[in-house]
Parts: C-alpha cells; sequence; structure tokens
C-alpha cells in the first residue's frame, strides 16, 4: 500500500560552521587585514569516553596561499560555557594540530571522570596577523562518544518508523574492504516486497558519525507502482550502536514522498 505522505524536519550534526571572523579590541587600532585559517582533514573527529586519558583530535589548519599570521591560538571551551582558553599555538602553516582528550580538560579545570557521552568541546582559532586578532570562521565541535567497533555497527538490527508505517527486522552487513561503508537488507522485504535491487548503502563518516546515504533503487516493483528508491542522511550512536535515520523515499511515477524517520536498534 501507499504510504501516507509526511514530511519531516531535517537533522544536522555540524562539525564547521562558517561565521564571519569576530574581531578581538586593539588598543592600536585596525592595522592590516585578518588572515581567515580553516580547519580540514578531521580524523577522528570525537573523544572516546572509554578512553578519555589517551583519546585525541587531529586535525589540519591551513591559511589562504601568499599569507602568513604570527601565530594561531587553538582555544578550548567545554559545553556552553565559551571559556575560549588556550590549549596549543601553532606557527608554521600547514600545521596538523592533535589535541588529547586529557590535555584540553586539564587546561579547562575539568575531571575526566567528569566527562560523560553526549558532551562537546569546542574549538576556536584565535589567529594574530598584521596586528589583528581575530576568532576565525572555523569552529570545531567534538563531542564525546564511543570508538568505532564495526562488530557492534553491524548484525540483526529492529527497525521502526511510524512517520512511514513500517516495522520488522533488518540485516546490516558492513564492506569487507570498508568497515565504514554499511550495507542495509531487508527494509522493504518487511512489507512484501523483493529487495531485488538493494542492499542499500550507508556511509558512516569515521570523524563525526554522521550517515549518508546516496540514493538508491531497492525493489523495482513496489506494490504495482513502480520502483521504490531510498537516498537520506542521519546518525550513528557509536555506544550502543543504535542508528537515526531520515530517508527520502521515491515510488515510480508518484515520485518524492517525503521524508520519513526511521530509528534502527540491535537485536539482543
Amino acid at each position: 500500500m501507499m504510504k501516507k505522505l509526511k514530511t519531516l524536519g531535517s537533522i544536522f550534526t555540524l562539525i564547521i560552521i562558517f561565521l564571519s571572523c569576530e574581531e578581538l579590541p586593539d588598543p592600536a587600532g585596525r592595522r592590516g587585514i585578518a588572515v581567515v585559517p580553516a580547519i580540514t582533514d578531521i580524523d577522528p573527529g570525537i573523544f572516546d569516553s572509554k578512553d578519555l586519558e589517551n583519546s585525541y583530535v587531529e586535525f589540519v589548519v591551513t591559511v589562504p596561499a601568499g599569507t602568513k599570521p604570527e601565530k594561531i591560538t587553538v582555544t578550548g571551551s567545554y559545553q556552553n560555557n565559551s571559556e575560549r582558553i588556550a590549549i596549543t599555538e601553532v606557527t608554521s602553516f600547514p600545521a596538523t594540530v592533535r589535541i588529547l582528550s586529557s590535555v584540553a580538560a586539564q587546561k579547562l579545570g575539568i575531571a575526566l571522570d567528569e566527562i560523560e557521552n553526549g558532551d562537546v568541546f569546542t574549538f576556536e582559532l584565535l589567529t594574530l596577523a598584521n596586528g589583528l586578532a581575530t576568532f576565525s570562521n572555523a569552529v570545531l565541535f567534538v563531542p564525546v562518544a564511543c570508538a568505532y567497533d564495526v562488530d557492534l555497527a553491524t548484525g540483526s538490527y529492529h527497525s521502526v518508523s511510524a512517520d512511514w508505517a513500517s516495522e520488522g527486522d533488518i540485516t546490516l552487513s558492513a564492506d569487507p574492504d570498508d568497515p565504514y561503508k554499511i550495507y542495509v537488507s531487508g527494509l522493504e522485504e518487511m512489507e512484501g516486497l523483493i529487495e531485488d535491487q538493494g542492499p542499500l548503502v550507508m556511509y558512516i563518516n569515521p570523524a563525526t558519525y554522521n550517515v549518508t546515504v546516496p540514493e538508491k533503487v531497492i525493489s523495482s516493483d513496489a506494490w504495482g507502482y513502480g520502483a521504490i528508491s531510498y537516498s537520506g542522511r542521519g546518525v550513528y550512536g557509536s555506544c550502543d550502536g543504535s542508528y537515526i535515520m531520515f530517508f527520502d523515499i521515491s515510488i515510480g511515477v508518484y515520485g518524492n514522498q517525503g521524508t520519513f524517520g526511521f530509528t534502527f536498534t540491535r537485536n539482543p
């Protein structure tokens, strides 16, 4: 049967947000032009809650070609406190920066046993260039989560979607050459369809655990209305193996049916 149309709002987990530079007071007045650096190549992008003593994040700080700031200070804040405490400095670029969770916690005055899953550290770049001090437009949000375990991310799962009015068991398996490439089988088999074009493929970002799903036809005949395809995005819960997904579903000549929320939880 065709499903009742309903569109959900999208969720989004952002790691880098691009904003305007925030200029700090300069007693000598504005001198020169601000240099706007960037944060790239984030990997890993979480603090492992099971090993906070040794866990780290790593990224590369770059500056525009032809520019040479005097220094860039990486500042840190915890939760919503906006302390902007200096964590480390770099003076040559591009620069690879590694920040231990234990070091960040120590500089911010936080005991490791106070840190919980879901907590967030914020790292910003304070740039000194041409006598001008600015916070750059690159902000890195680092969540506290569990390290990736492919065995926890795959296996027998229970899928529930109140929006798409479906519920049943599915199977998730990893590509043998890429543990972050996950195959999903059973989403439409539970509704009596043959997944002759499946499986659906999901990609877990190893740095952020965001999940992306390129559009894929998984059944060529959906109740006589034509092929059914899924695409979407979501987030993987690295501590319990769960997925929260939002799928755009299209059916044959009727086209896009909307965005539908799904939860995948591991079967016991």
